[in-house]
């Protein structure tokens, strides 16, 4: 059974999961309307991911007794000012979503949930690797910088990196 305190933690990270997803949308349409497919694909890849990390958290808080609350989702940014603005935003989004997960694995810490704790570590890897993918990309378009071909290359290169993520990353 989860905790009072615990509940709200968990139904406070579904709700950012969901924002999450929203987020990485936007961007893919951003990105699409911009002419790069690939990178609007690497983003509707990702808006999907997000959606089953917020179904996996409702799942887990539904399992232990809880009740999961589906949230509102907030409206995200809909305009970037480049593709690069875009992927520091996404990951500063990351590094937030990070220090979200870290703080709830605390609380689980707190009140001697080792199952939630079990569950969490799952999402504490995960965070590690959307950040690094995130610094990844932000690295390859600092390099490209203004060259337009560079940028033709990238996404159509950002296209191997969707078909290589695995289905357990997602």
């Amino acid at each position: 059974m989860l905790s009072d305190r615990m509940l709200e933690v968990l139904n406070k990270q579904i709700k950012l999961e969901g924002d999450s997803s929203q987020i990485y949308l936007s961007m893919a349409v951003w990105s699409e309307n911009k002419g790069m497919e690939g990178v609007a694909q690497f983003m509707y890849g990702h808006a999907d991911e997000e959606r089953q990390h917020m179904l996996k958290l409702i799942r887990f808080v539904n399992e232990r007794g809880g009740k999961a609350i589906v949230p509102d989702i907030a409206m995200p940014a809909n305009e970037f000012d480049s593709l690069k603005k875009m992927f520091e935003i996404l990951l500063s989004h990351e590094v937030f979503v990070s220090k979200s997960i870290n703080d709830i694995v605390h609380v689980s810490l707190e009140e001697r949930d080792y199952a939630s704790n079990n569950f969490l570590q799952w999402y504490v890897s995960e965070q590690i690797e959307e950040e690094a993918l995130a610094r990844t990309v932000l690295d390859k378009i600092n390099l490209i910088g203004d060259d337009k071909g560079g940028l033709y290359l990238f996404d159509n290169d950002i296209k191997s990196i969707v078909a290589n993520i695995s289905p357990e990353q997602q």
